[in-house]
């Protein structure tokens, strides 16, 4: 494995924990505004790539967390909601059954 892929993968892990990914996020925040870079902002354009890079990761990883949360929120309302549909349905169904016999 080459080290942008390790770093990447420590990253991510890191974010994906939620006893630190505000602080990991904060920590990229506070790099990317800060004038102390791996690359020196000086330098034009070279000096941004560190910058690009580092706040493209975060908004990657936090937009994928976002969309995998709202999957998860999602599929527990669908399940909810055929629960809920199963259970109103098989009751009227029951009821339905008992009026029927009862009018008999």
């Amino acid at each position: 494995m080459n080290p942008i892929q390790s770093l990447y993968n420590w990253y991510r892990n890191l974010l994906r924990n939620p006893k630190y990914r505000w602080w990991v996020i904060l920590g990229t925040l506070v790099y990317f505004v800060s004038p102390i870079d791996i690359l020196p902002d000086v330098i034009p354009i070279v000096g941004e790539i560190d910058d690009v890079f580092v706040l493209t990761l975060l908004v990657t990883e936090v937009s994928g967390l976002m969309i995998e949360g709202f999957k998860q929120r999602k599929g527990n309302v669908e399940t909810k909601a055929a629960n809920t549909t199963e259970g109103s349905t098989s009751t009227s169904a029951n009821t339905i059954d008992v009026d029927a016999v009862s009018l008999k």
